[in-house]
């Protein structure tokens, strides 16, 4: 896409990874990089021909720039978002931003305000719009097949080694730190509910809590540190060494040297991920880290016109992966992200049954292909302007941060319903 261009703040697991790469195979140019790891800038710099002086160890110092792109991807820490993106808007970029989109109510709303007085496109990373699965289940609610949509069941299994990586040891695993969890990993899951039902949410309910990744729960015999004779590690599937060495979808052992290991450390090596396990948070036993997020909750959804939806997301599960049952008053709609496949019932009449294809795949390789249908999509809308039907405004992402934010109030306060409109 000519003379379109785009900066990056923040090379972690998102703006390197993932999107940088999607820009790489749209062949849009990247022209300024930030982060607060020197050497993720001169890996990027190098990777994308950055010269030394579009190269910053900071957001704040490639803001404090005159405007170098046409884009700016947000993909720093959550607590970073708000000020980063209202200074970007007001510098003149168009936004790609991580979610959550802040970490409070007030600055996710102040974020949609800037964006709209300044004329600004923001789109928000809610890559599960782009899911052929989720698009199949939605393209099959409006053909009307199923009757009107009366109740949604969603699960989230955030997976244990997952859960363990990201929520006990990592960047979220603290709610002051980052944001609460619900937040953090299902807003786009109550972004998606919002999108098949279409309509606002009345009601929100919610429960759980910090159950199993405690002091408490630690086996006998367990270290401070996985790699330091834990006692405990031969019946641990948490073990650090298993899950980033020896595991077979996670561990480098079995060739895989993106996530989660390349969080750890870069290059990935078996010296580096050693070292990263030795001496930081990644190496800590997952019953002594200062994790507080919950790793199981419930969230229970009343929309307008009495449609309920019940969304659960627990850490306790084998694999990444969601299902979701959407049940209309003339049939039923099943997906299931592990299998890939839809299934339709209809009621006194046929049960079909779609393998749903898709063109990336893999659990590692970019969220299946949805980031790179979303850049495509956030490229497409900032050059030609045209707007495809599954991007959402800021506004309508804001909502479904709106609703996380009640259901973590409600979760605190017992589940107490908390009144949205």
């Amino acid at each position: 896409m000519d003379n379109f261009t785009i900066a990056i703040a923040g090379l972690g697991s998102r703006g390197r990874e993932a999107y940088a790469r999607c820009a790489v195979e749209l062949d849009i140019a990247i022209v300024a990089v930030a982060d607060t790891d020197a050497e993720r800038v001169r890996e990027a710099a190098a990777a994308f021909g950055i010269p030394a002086d579009r190269c910053f160890l900071s957001a704040d110092e490639l803001l404090k720039q005159d405007k170098l792109a046409d884009a700016l991807l947000v993909c720093t820490q959550d607590e970073n978002h708000y000020d980063t993106s209202t200074r970007a808007i007001r510098k003149g970029y168009h936004l790609l931003l991580e979610k959550p989109i802040a970490t409070t109510e007030a600055h996710c709303a102040e974020i949609a305000r800037v964006a709209t007085e300044h004329e600004r496109c923001v789109v928000v990373c809610h890559g599960m719009r782009y899911s052929p699965l989720y698009r199949k289940i939605k393209e099959v609610i409006d053909s009307g097949e199923i009757g009107e949509v009366v109740t949604i069941n969603a699960f989230e299994g955030v997976g244990y080694y997952h859960h363990a990586h990201s929520f006990v040891r990592g960047a979220w695993r603290n709610s002051v730190e980052s944001s609460p969890m619900i937040l953090a990993k299902c807003c786009h899951d109550v972004d998606m509910l919002i999108w098949l039902t279409g309509k606002r949410v009345k009601n929100v309910s919610s429960f759980g809590g910090l159950y199993y990744f405690r002091k408490e729960k630690a086996p006998e015999g367990a270290a401070e540190r996985c790699i330091a004779g834990c006692l405990a590690k031969e019946s641990c599937p948490y073990d650090a060494e298993r899950i980033y060495f020896t595991d077979e979808v996670s561990g480098i052992d079995h060739g895989n040297n993106r996530w989660p290991a390349n969080v750890l450390a870069k290059p990935v090596t078996v010296d580096s991920i050693r070292q990263a396990l030795e001496t930081g948070p990644y190496g800590r036993c997952v019953f002594n880290s200062d994790n507080d997020v919950v790793d199981h909750q419930v969230v229970n959804i009343e929309f307008e016109n009495d449609i309920t939806a019940h969304l659960t997301m627990t850490a306790f599960t084998p694999v990444v992966k969601r299902m979701i049952k959407v049940m209309g008053t003339l049939g039923m709609i099943e997906g299931d992200t592990w299998d890939n496949a839809v299934k339709t019932s209809i009621f006194g009449g046929e049960v079909r049954d779609e393998e749903i294809i898709n063109d990336v795949v893999g659990e590692f390789d970019n969220h299946g292909g949805n980031d790179v249908r979303l850049f495509k999509a956030f490229a497409r809308l900032l050059t030609t302007g045209e707007s495809d039907k599954y991007l959402t405004s800021i506004d309508r992402s804001v909502e479904s941060h709106l609703v996380c934010f009640a259901a973590e109030r409600s979760r605190l306060n017992g589940g107490t319903p908390e009144r949205m409109i």
